[in-house]
């Protein structure tokens, strides 16, 4: 029978004091055109102040959901946290802030029919197109794929709010590496660490995500800035080389080819900014790294540094 060749999926969606956020994102997964028997939704609320109980019980009656607490230790904990608890054979990543379309899990089915080993990800959209902040962060997104996943057979980056792994190679490489707590950088090491075993990553356009974050000029800047944190520990880890100037060339050009409207020079500008912060955090992290990280573990075991 055709339903016994679908796989069976587990949803892992980390969340952190955002129930609103998370609330939005479960109503989506409750309209997925998927049969319910054949998946599941596992909340991780990573140290919420209050854990998200009420709004994860309000969806028990539509879907099969499970909610899971750990103390903050950051998104890649998360998300181990809840691929440990997992049934599913392939497993599904978003974020409370994005909005699945009806179709994800179908389009994701689809896929792993043709190539059940290879991991799968697919197309975020920006949800906040009024937003200049929220788009350019999203148009740097679709440069780096459109620069590293040019052969979308042969992909070589994938975003952890939309993607797809079969379980049994997610455990096998050792998930997420957990060591880095912020939102930064961990899946990119997990795409390197993938392709390093020799597995094989596809980009699949037609499986959508819409990625609602709402940005200010500040919260932007702090986001990049994290973001320049998270890859030079990437590359600490991994020793990769800096990308060349023709990737910073082609980057801000790509709003030029993408946008259509007065908003491109300010998309531009941003961009460019994105870049200064990302710099500033890449050295921030090589000088001071080591102090907030050791100031970290002492929050997380609520000691005193000496």
């Amino acid at each position: 029978m055709m339903e016994d060749r679908q796989p069976f999926f587990s949803i892992i969606v980390p969340t952190s004091d955002r129930p609103r956020q998370l609330a939005a994102c479960l109503q989506f997964l409750a309209c997925l055109n998927y049969p319910r028997d054949h998946f599941e939704v596992i909340v991780v609320d990573d140290g919420s102040e209050v854990p998200p109980e009420t709004v994860v019980a309000s969806f028990r009656d539509k879907i099969d959901v499970t909610l899971l607490t750990q103390t903050h230790a950051g998104p890649a904990t998360a998300r181990n946290f809840g691929a440990a608890r997992a049934k599913g054979r392939f497993l599904a990543f978003t974020d409370d802030d994005c909005a699945p379309t009806a179709d994800w899990l179908q389009k994701l089915a689809a896929r792993f029919a043709q190539v059940p080993d290879c991991a799968i990800g697919g197309r975020t959209l920006n949800g906040l197109p009024d937003n200049p902040y929220s788009t350019a962060s999203q148009l740097l997104m679709d440069y780096l794929y459109s620069y590293y996943n040019a052969n979308p057979n042969q992909a070589r980056f994938l975003a952890s709010n939309n993607l797809g792994l079969p379980a049994e190679r997610f455990h096998a490489i050792g998930g997420f590496d957990a060591s880095w707590r912020r939102a930064a950088a961990d899946d990119r090491e997990l795409c390197n660490r993938w392709l390093h075993n020799g597995y094989r990553m596809i980009y699949a356009p037609e499986v959508l995500v819409y990625h609602a974050h709402p940005l200010t000029l500040r919260t932007f800047w702090r986001q990049h800035f994290n973001y320049g944190r998270g890859a030079f520990y990437f590359h600490r880890v991994r020793a990769l080389r800096i990308e060349p100037l023709e990737f910073y060339r082609r980057l801000l050009h790509y709003p030029f080819v993408k946008v259509y409207s007065r908003q491109v020079l300010l998309l531009v500008s941003l961009m460019g900014l994105a870049q200064v912060a990302n710099a500033a955090g890449f050295f921030w992290e090589s000088i001071f790294g080591s102090v907030d990280a050791y100031y970290d573990q002492c929050r997380l075991e609520k000691r005193s540094p000496p």
